[in-house]
């Protein structure tokens, strides 16, 4: 067995396995993945938010065992702090771990209106009523740390733990044709062609598996 592996899910609809591999990549860890069986009940209902997340992702590194995309997070910055997972100053520091516990904990009408599929693009999606506050909020939080920290990324000149809670987001914006002014669009935009994320679209796009109940029909 590798001494570090990362267990993931679909790389094409699991918004989690992209935000816990994204972390890892960010560390600069150097990990096997080691991709769940898709007919695996447990891991169809995680891709469906019929069960809490507790398959996928999960970190096993030098013998630690760490499941729970925050805690992953929390985890690597203390393994690597040298790699900036968490911003240096306190204020920010607190500020990125808030937003990206909203994105952890919250939006759940958002998740199930706009589920990720990277692989397909729907010009005219109709947004159902209850997903549209999510949505909102998200544009408020990307505006204001953008204004706060200066940008390019949310706080700033690299990415953080919050960028990649958001990067799903990103996609599933570009999945669903969701209007965006045209600052949040720029960070849309940079967010998917940042180098770990057309690494991760490859792998969704080599994938041949689908699961049909989260292909969207119009």
């Amino acid at each position: 067995m590798p001494e570090t592996t990362l267990t993931i899910s679909s790389k094409n609809y699991s918004s989690w396995s992209l935000r816990g591999w994204l972390l890892c990549k960010m560390a600069g860890l150097d990990f096997v993945e080691l991709p769940v069986d898709l007919d695996d009940p447990k891991a169809r209902r995680e891709l469906l938010l019929l069960s809490p997340s507790v398959l996928v992702p999960r970190l096993t590194h030098k013998g630690v065992a760490v499941w729970d995309t925050l805690a992953i997070a929390e985890y690597l910055n203390d393994v690597f702090p040298k790699k900036g997972l968490l911003p240096r100053e306190a204020v920010a520091r607190a500020h990125c771990r808030a937003v990206s516990g909203e994105m952890h904990s919250g939006f759940h009408n958002m998740r199930s209106a706009l589920p990720m599929n990277i692989k397909a693009r729907h010009d005219h999606f109709k947004v159902f009523t209850g997903a549209r506050p999510d949505i909102e909020r998200i544009k408020e939080i990307w505006q204001e740390c953008l204004d706060a920290y200066g940008g390019p990324w949310l706080f700033g000149d690299k990415p953080t733990v919050a960028d990649a809670m958001y990067a799903p987001v990103c996609s599933r914006f570009l999945t669903y044709a969701v209007d965006l002014p045209p600052a949040l669009a720029a960070y849309r935009d940079m967010v998917l062609d940042w180098d770990l994320m057309k690494e991760w679209a490859e792998g969704a796009t080599a994938e041949a598996d689908e699961i049909i109940e989260l292909e969207v029909e119009f």
